[in-house]
């Protein structure tokens, strides 16, 4: 209701304005004006109404000629034209066809919009006939810098009329004042002939006396004075016709005198008209905005009803979350196989509470506009390999199939959000798998069958694409399909009873296709199963979502992901599977050479989850003399690599259960396993983010033979060449010695050079597996040599660490990071950084390395030692939660020191300044959270003192809160132990 009546108020609006501008108009007609005054009158109106730069009136001279008569900031120049026939330029046409011609992007030179500031050219001129009576009296002439609305030139066409018949009226007075003043001459004349007249007949009579015996002379002049009255009995005879015609045209003008009057009266009528609907509109305004009001305060009462019951439910779930979590870990070897299946069931029945949750949260921030959209490029084989790795072992378990099949016009890729399009298609199969007991699910990609009726999210048919997930389960009946897009809806109770669930899956889904500017679709038949299809745009940039574009139905951002060195951002790693999902199964191993290894042999370890490709992977490798071991996931994967320690690794990303980044990163954190080269592979783009965690290459599905020849030749390189070579660009000499001597050159070649130039001609003439940059040159900054070296097709970059002593800004960082694989700023640990982070691009084997550099590398990976002898203080209410979270960091080692209200928290901190990190509940009694916050920074000693806020608030502005109050970081209730720990260990390490 709320949109119509917005919606018959723009209408309304527009309405009042159009008859507005009318009127304005037709004033400016009223009372009597030369025809340059009316022109230049009418410009300047049409100027302001129409928001134009520029104008100019030709007005009817004769039938073949128009001349200028009147302008609006109109530049005379030496091309410009005065004066138009018929035919002649826009002007002329417009008069032969009686039409508007509207011409779009004149040359530049055309005319020009000018000011005392410059001059640009119109994009848009405009030239309208003023046709009056099917004869052209004058034509206008409008020029714009924007395009003009059709709204505009319904003005110009309503007001055309008018203006002809007014330029009509002042051309006929025109024409009636000239004919009076032809016949006030004429009489003048007539007047002086008859002078004359008189005058000779003087003459005459002096001649008759002087000359009376000249009687032919006397007839002669007789004969010219018969003459000279037949000519004046001819004049008096036109000026009579004259008069005649004169009677006739002041009769026309008093008709059009009479037209001009009904008309204005009509105006004002509509006027009044519009000003009785104003007040109405006004009125119901006033309704309209009253009732905004009361849906205000409602939805705030809503939004602290959701953050109220959030608190509430995530505070006694923090302690049985973290408790449970602990008594399943069993560190203690004290609790029998049914009392760890106990706590597990606990566990995982709190997480099936905390995703109710969050449904719920999801839910309100779509139905208030807080949802935010990532936009991204993402391929549809993407889509299909990410439900296979998600369901394909559901599905296996429970025993039916999952067929996904893409049709071959569909297009390569789309434009969407790669996070809330997989929300929807995992809402979809979740629906799907629980209510199929047989046969299976399919999973169809395509474009919208002819007659898809679309009207509802307005999509182009040409430029959508459709996911139909088709189950064989227990079916909807008709009179049940709409209530189950709504919230808590499901088809009955007894398939809630039966099925369980929340009936929210499907309200979520519906409102994330709209936020994506799609619709879902429902076919079904209770016992044959149904077709929940998904709509949703190809590319969501052209919807609407270009930058600084306002979006009218839903306040949300719609933002892009930034473009990364040489190749963009991928679009998103496959969700991982819920703590409720069963654990993802294996796809299979094939025969390898596990059991045929000897001491010598080089072993390559292949971990790709599709056995065909992993076949054809260790084929290739033994053409290059390797022996090949294959696991198809990240978990087995891990394990062959410790126990077999392979010369390389080819790893994929899309695995299913733990992905290939995750096993990228355990590899590196083993110092048994850090220097194995690994070269990634995947079907989404390559992203600069492998080579920061330590990959030497990536090849981007599907991959041709020679490609992957190319992949075996680079690992044969690292392998073989046992010296390493690193660069060093830094201009401080004793500095670069200190940096020779932290890494060592046992096994590395160092290079060094002291400017940028000599950096960019040694690294275009020699190949190096690493280097370390300092940004402070002689020549040139670090900045410029990087950006020289990245416009530089033919050189290799090899990984880069910079190493500088500058305090970088966040824009400065932000640039770095496009460029680099690690920052490392001078200070007291940076040393060891440098040690570790070069052994890592090198590839080093640590247990080669001195016993002095080994510990150093052991040490920074250490994550525990940290953590030893910390001082940590805890503010909480909740002595559950105090005592979940005390347990579990005593058990690391930690100092707990325990406050239950913020006031508590400064007399704590009063008595012990010594605290190195503080865990800050929100809700308190006494003094909350936020005020003990702002009250710690206060006090110049605790300025960069690490404050984690804990609260079961878990709305974003929350989070903004938080640290507007004085946190350095935020995490929402119930507590992931390990999240927190590894929060913990940021801030303890950066203090």
């Amino acid at each position: 209701m709320r949109s119509n009546l917005q919606e018959l108020s723009k209408t309304n609006e527009i309405n009042n304005w159009f008859q507005t501008s009318v009127m304005k108009v037709s004033d400016i007609m009223r009372g009597e004006k030369t025809g340059q005054e009316l022109a230049d009158q009418l410009l300047s109106i049409l100027a302001e109404l129409l928001d134009v730069q520029l104008g100019a009136i030709y007005i009817a001279e004769s039938d073949d000629a128009f001349v200028l008569t009147g302008t609006y900031a109109y530049d005379v120049r030496k091309n410009n034209k005065a004066r138009f026939k018929k035919g002649e330029g826009l002007v002329g046409q417009a008069i032969v066809e009686k039409r508007t011609i509207l011409y779009t992007d004149p040359p530049k030179d055309y005319v020009y919009i000018q000011s005392g500031l410059g001059k640009i050219a119109p994009g848009n001129i405009l030239v309208s006939p003023l046709v009056y009576q099917n004869e052209v009296v004058g034509v206008i002439e409008l020029g714009t810098s924007r395009e003009m609305e059709k709204l505009q030139l319904d003005l110009v066409k309503q007001v055309s009329e008018s203006i002809a018949i007014a330029f009509n009226s002042i051309r006929t007075r025109g024409k009636m004042q000239d004919m009076l003043n032809t016949t006030r001459d004429q009489a003048e004349k007539l007047q002086v002939q008859q002078e004359e007249l008189k005058n000779k007949n003087e003459d005459l009579q002096i001649q008759q006396e002087e000359l009376k015996n000249n009687n032919e002379e006397m007839q002669v002049q007789q004969e010219e004075l018969r003459i000279a009255n037949e000519g004046l009995e001819k004049q008096t005879i036109a000026l009579k016709k004259s008069e005649e015609d004169l009677k006739v045209q002041q009769e026309e003008l008093q008709v059009t005198n009479e037209e001009l009057e009904e008309k204005t009266k009509s105006l004002e009528l509509q006027k009044k008209k519009i000003s009785d609907k104003n007040l109405e509109l006004e009125v119901a305004r006033d309704n309209i905005q009253q009732k905004a009001k009361e849906l205000e305060i409602s939805s705030k009462y809503k939004s602290e009803f959701l953050a109220n019951m959030s608190h509430e439910l995530r505070t006694p779930l923090n302690s049985l979350l973290i408790l449970s979590q602990d008594l399943a870990d069993n560190k203690t070897k004290n609790l029998l196989d049914d009392q760890i299946e106990s706590a597990e069931i606990i566990y995982k029945s709190g997480n099936d509470l905390l995703n109710l949750i969050n449904e719920i949260l999801d839910l309100s921030k779509i139905e208030s506009g807080k949802m935010t959209l990532n936009l991204d490029d993402i391929k549809i084989q993407v889509i299909k390999e990410n439900i296979i790795h998600q369901f394909q072992p559901i599905t296996n378990k429970k025993g039916i199939s999952l067929n996904v099949n893409i049709d071959n016009n569909v297009p390569e890729s789309i434009v969407t959000d790669i996070q809330r399009l997989d929300q929807i298609i995992k809402n979809l199969m979740s629906n799907a798998i629980k209510f199929t007991e047989k046969d299976g699910i399919t999973v169809h990609v395509h474009i919208p069958p002819p007659g898809a009726d679309l009207s509802r999210s307005g999509l182009d048919a040409d430029e959508t694409l459709a996911i139909s997930v088709i189950d064989t389960g227990i079916g909807i009946p008709k009179d049940k399909q709409l209530a189950i897009f709504e919230a808590f809806q499901q088809a009955d109770g007894s398939t809630s009873r039966k099925y369980g669930g929340t009936g929210l899956g499907l309200s979520i889904s519906r409102e994330l296709a709209k936020l994506l500017r799609g619709e879902i679709m429902l076919r079904s038949e209770p016992g044959k199963g149904s077709t929940f299809t998904l709509y949703i745009p190809t590319d969501l940039k052209k919807t609407g979502h270009e930058a600084g574009e306002e979006e009218e139905e839903k306040d949300f951002i719609a933002t892009q992901k930034p473009v990364k060195r040489k190749v963009p951002k991928p679009p998103g790693i496959i969700p991982q599977p819920s703590q409720t999902a069963p654990p993802p199964q294996e796809v299979g191993s094939i025969d390898d050479d596990r059991h045929n290894i000897k001491k010598n042999d080089k072993v390559i370890l292949i971990i790709e989850d599709d056995p065909e490709f992993a076949k054809i992977l260790c084929k290739q490798g033994h053409g290059k003399g390797f022996k090949c071991i294959a696991s198809p996931t990240g978990e087995n994967g891990l394990k062959l690599a410790g126990q077999y320690t392979p010369d390389a690794i080819i790893l994929d990303i899309k695995l299913p259960g733990i992905d290939g980044l995750s096993v990228l990163d355990k590899l590196k954190e083993n110092q048994g396993t850090r220097h194995i080269p690994v070269h990634m592979m995947s079907g989404i783009e390559e992203t600069i983010d492998v080579y920061k965690k330590g990959a030497i290459g990536y090849l981007t599905k599907p991959v041709k033979t020679d490609d992957i020849m190319k992949a075996f030749t680079k690992i044969e390189g690292f392998i073989d060449r046992k010296m390493k070579n690193l660069l060093i660009v830094e201009d401080d000499e004793a500095m670069r010695k200190s940096i020779k001597v932290v890494i060592g050159e046992v096994d590395v070649n160092i290079s060094e050079v002291k400017s940028g130039q000599e950096a960019f001609d040694t690294l275009k003439d020699n190949s190096f597996d690493c280097m370390v940059l300092d940004l402070g040159l002689p020549d040139m900054t670090g900045f410029d040599l990087l950006k020289k070296l990245e416009a530089d097709q033919h050189i290799e970059i090899p990984p880069i660490i910079v190493y500088t002593g500058k305090d970088l800004t966040k824009e400065e960082n932000d640039e770095l990071q496009q460029y680099t694989n690690s920052i490392i700023i001078k200070g007291v640990k940076s040393a060891e950084r440098l040690l570790d982070d070069t052994a890592l691009f090198l590839h080093r084997v640590v247990d080669d390395l001195p016993d002095e550099k080994q510990k150093i590398i052991a040490n920074l990976h250490d994550k525990e030692k940290l953590f030893r002898n910390k001082n940590i203080l805890v503010v909480d209410d909740d002595m559950r939660n105090v005592f979940a979270l005390s347990k579990v960091l005593r058990g690391k080692g930690m100092n707990v020191t325990k406050a239950v209200n913020g006031q508590m928290a400064l007399d704590a901190l009063k008595e012990n300044p010594g605290a190195d990190l503080v865990l800050m509940d929100i809700m308190m009694p006494v003094m909350d959270g936020y005020d003990a916050m702002k009250a710690i920074r206060k006090q110049p000693k605790f300025n960069k003192l690490p404050i984690i806020a804990l609260t079961a608030k878990a709305m974003k502005e929350d989070r903004n809160k938080c640290i507007e109050a004085g946190a350095n970081d935020y995490m929402a209730k119930p507590v992931n132990v390990e999240k927190l720990l590894s929060l913990m260990r940021v801030w303890l390490y950066n203090k």
